[in-house]
């Protein structure tokens, strides 16, 4: 007897909405079992975690902040990813983009007006885009795997950040910390609600997200997208330029990977630093697979993993749990949702072997 894969014949609509809650409800339920393997209790970690960090203000207006850039990014990766095109680094475009508009600040750190911050957006976007042009180009001229490229320059991107904060942008009175200077007031997104982070490029990351359910489900270049990612040979006979698709989902990633960076230091961190995010570009993808690629789908998504964030630091405080308690829980769900997709569009089936009398 042995397992024999097969797929479905039709894989079930309902299974496919449902399984992402059913993974979420199965990474909680592994996650504490995990919190007490460990011997912390298991309830105070459960409550640590998942439910505290929800039941304050300051709580849910940090959820906002930490989902935002996680919201922007996955919905870029997803139009990438609904072509067929695996951007694996929107990191590296995400710092670019920080660097970028974050050089626009600094060149303009002694003048004032409203022209500036959008300045720093529009460098933002075309520090990402010039980052992800770099894997379109490969991939449309050579045909290098846009996965290798994209993802070995992140740590390209890293190291450059790095040079800069260290040596020629850092904060001449900063007293020898790799840092940029502070931003000045024009050069920082707007607090919107007073004593916490909540900042005015929350809306305008949902609204982006928005735009880009447009692009995808309401204009023909939506459907060009969605063809070439079911099928490149279908896309090619019906005239669309596979190659236009992969520029366009690369550099309409790359610059929503870019703006978010540029969120990020002109929000919460309001400089350059050595380390800008905890890794958002890389768990954006979990955001972008746990909505269905599907821009609307997303948005619950992104508040979804920012909860493992602020829940991880949450329980490291109140619990004791070690901080990488974060992404042991962030692994689980994308495992436990790739797992459930498979199960979902094949089953096992037992057979008797070839040749072997019953």
């Amino acid at each position: 007897m042995r397992f024999v894969v097969e797929p479905r014949p039709e894989p079930s609509r309902l299974l496919w909405t449902v399984t992402p809650i059913l993974a979420l409800a199965l990474t909680m339920a592994l996650a504490t079992g995990l919190f007490a393997a460990l011997g912390y209790n298991a309830v105070d970690s459960f409550l640590a975690f998942f439910v505290s960090p929800l039941a304050t203000l300051n709580g849910l207006t940090e959820l906002a902040v930490k989902g935002a850039p996680l919201l922007m990014i996955a919905a870029g990766l997803a139009m990438a990813f609904r072509a067929g095109i695996s951007n694996i680094g929107a990191e590296g475009q995400l710092i670019m983009g920080a660097i970028a508009g974050g050089g626009v600040a600094l060149a303009c750190w002694d003048l004032s007006g409203p022209w500036i911050l959008p300045l720093m957006a529009l460098a933002g976007i075309l520090g990402g885009m010039a980052w992800a042009a770099i894997p379109a180009f490969l991939r449309t001229r050579f045909a290098v795997s846009e996965i290798l490229s994209s993802l070995m320059l992140t740590y390209v991107a890293d190291l450059f950040l790095n040079l800069l904060v260290y040596g020629p942008w850092r904060d001449p009175e900063g007293m020898n910390f790799p840092q940029s200077r502070l931003f000045n007031e024009d050069e920082t997104l707007s607090v919107l609600v007073d004593g916490t982070r909540f900042h005015s490029g929350i809306p305008l990351a949902l609204g982006l997200a928005l735009v880009v359910w447009l692009v995808m489900t309401r204009t023909l270049l939506g459907f060009r997208i969605r063809t070439v990612g079911a099928s490149a040979a279908a896309a090619r006979y019906a005239g669309f330029g596979t190659e236009r698709i992969v520029w366009f989902t690369l550099l309409a990633s790359g610059g929503l990977a870019g703006i978010a960076g540029l969120f990020e230091v002109a929000g919460p961190i309001g400089q350059l630093i050595p380390q800008i995010t905890p890794g958002y570009g890389f768990t954006a993808i979990i955001v972008a697979f746990l909505g269905r690629l599907h821009p609307l789908g997303i948005i619950p998504a992104a508040l979804v993993v920012a909860l493992s964030y602020i829940g991880g630091e949450n329980a490291q405080v109140l619990v004791g749990l070690p901080k990488a308690v974060t992404g042991v829980v962030q692994g689980l769900l994308l495992f436990i949702l790739l797992a459930s997709d498979f199960l979902v569009r094949y089953r096992l089936r037992l057979a008797h072997r070839a040749g072997v009398a019953s």
